[in-house]
C-alpha cells in the first residue's frame, strides 16, 4: 500500500488545482496565485501523485478536467469557500464590528432596506452586510449570523422566531385607477372587473406560489375561470411591485412587503381589506447558534423583531393569526 496517499492533502496544491479547474488554464491560475506556470504544474503533479489519478487532460492549447478531476473539484470548491469564509470572519472580528444577514432579494428590497437606515443612524460604528439571494443559507456557515426565511411553520428551523405571516391583496397605482376611470376599461369596483385589466403574476416554481398566485385568489373569489385582458409574468415579488408602482398592471401583493407603500398612497387596495387572503407561509428570523452570544447580533435581531411587530400591527395581524 502506498502510505503517502493516506496523508491529508496540502492546501497549496488544492488551491492550484481549483484555480486551474476554474480557469481551465495553467497560465491564468499562475497569474491569479502570483506563481510561475512551472510552479503551478509542479503543484498539480504533486496533487495527482497524492490522489493517484490524472486530474486534467492537457492538449497543445487546451486543458480539461478528467472524470476524477470533476469529482475532486465538487469536493474542493465548498471546502475552500468555507475556509475562506472562516478566515474573513476572524479578520472582521479583529477589526470593525459587523453583522451578516442572509435573506431573499424581495424581502431585502421591499422590507429590510427601507427600514435599515434608521438603525444605521443609531449605530454608525456597525457594518451591516446583507447577502440577498434565493439560495437557502447554511446555518453552519461561519459567515452566517442572522437569517430571515420564508416558509411554513412546519419547515421553520428550531429556534426560529416568527416575524409575521403572509396576507395577499390586490394593489394598483392611483394613476392606473384614474386612467381606468377615464377609458374604456371599467373602474375596479369588484373582482370581476379584473377581466379588462392587466394582471402582474409571479412566475415561480416555488411551492408557495400556489397560495400567492392570481389563480388561487380568483378561485377564492369564486372566479376561477376569469381571464384578464393580458398577463405579465415576472420572476420576483419586487418586480411585481415595481411594475404596479409604474402603473403597468395590478399585482397580487404580499401585504407585509407593501404596507408602507400603501400608507404613503403610492399603491392602493382597489377592493379594500375585505378581499385579502392568507397563505400558510410566514417570515422567520433565525440566529445561527454559534453567534447567539455576540451583543451586536442580539441587538440587531431584537431590532428586526421590533420592526416585525410594527408590521404585524400595520397589516392587522393578531398574535394568534
Amino acid at each position: 500500500m502506498n502510505t503517502s496517499r493516506q496523508r491529508p492533502l496540502a492546501v497549496g496544491p488544492i488551491r492550484a488545482f481549483e484555480a486551474v479547474a476554474r480557469h481551465l488554464s495553467f497560465r491564468a491560475a499562475a497569474e491569479e496565485l502570483h506563481l510561475t506556470q512551472p510552479a503551478i504544474s509542479r503543484q498539480i503533479q504533486s496533487l495527482e501523485d497524492e490522489v493517484g489519478s490524472s486530474l486534467f487532460t492537457r492538449g497543445t492549447r487546451s486543458v480539461a478536467l478528467t472524470g476524477d478531476g470533476v469529482a475532486l473539484l465538487a469536493a474542493v470548491t465548498p471546502a475552500l469557500e468555507r475556509l475562506d469564509a472562516g478566515v474573513r470572519q476572524i479578520r472582521s472580528a479583529r477589526g470593525r464590528r459587523g453583522v451578516n444577514l442572509n435573506t431573499f432579494p424581495s424581502f431585502a428590497s421591499l422590507w429590510l432596506l427601507p427600514r435599515i437606515e434608521a438603525y444605521q443612524r443609531d449605530h454608525p460604528d456597525l457594518d451591516i452586510r446583507i447577502d440577498a439571494n434565493d439560495r437557502l443559507a447554511d446555518l453552519d456557515d461561519p459567515e452566517v449570523e442572522i437569517v430571515i426565511r420564508y416558509c411554513s411553520a412546519q419547515r421553520a428551523p428550531a429556534g426560529a422566531v416568527r416575524l409575521f405571516g403572509e396576507t395577499l391583496t390586490p394593489v394598483a397605482s392611483p394613476r392606473l385607477l384614474e386612467q381606468a376611470a377615464s377609458s374604456a376599461a371599467p373602474p375596479l369596483r369588484t373582482p370581476a372587473d379584473l377581466a379588462l385589466h392587466t394582471l402582474l403574476e409571479e412566475d415561480s416554481l416555488q411551492a408557495s406560489t400556489q397560495f400567492v398566485s392570481w389563480r388561487h385568489w380568483l378561485a377564492v373569489q369564486a372566479l376561477p375561470a376569469l381571464e384578464p385582458r393580458r398577463w405579465i409574468y415576472l420572476n420576483f415579488t419586487y418586480q411585481q411591485v415595481q411594475a404596479a408602482l409604474a402603473g403597468q398592471g395590478i399585482a397580487l401583493a404580499r401585504l407585509a412587503l407593501v404596507d408602507e407603500s400603501l400608507a404613503r398612497g403610492e399603491l392602493v387596495e382597489p377592493f379594500g381589506p375585505a378581499f385579502r387572503t392568507r397563505s400558510p407561509y410566514s417570515y422567520w428570523l433565525i440566529i445561527a447558534g454559534s453567534k447567539r452570544d455576540r451583543a451586536e447580533v442580539q441587538r440587531f435581531a431584537s431590532w428586526v423583531q421590533a420592526q416585525g411587530a410594527s408590521t404585524r400591527q400595520a397589516i392587522g395581524e393578531t398574535e394568534f393569526d
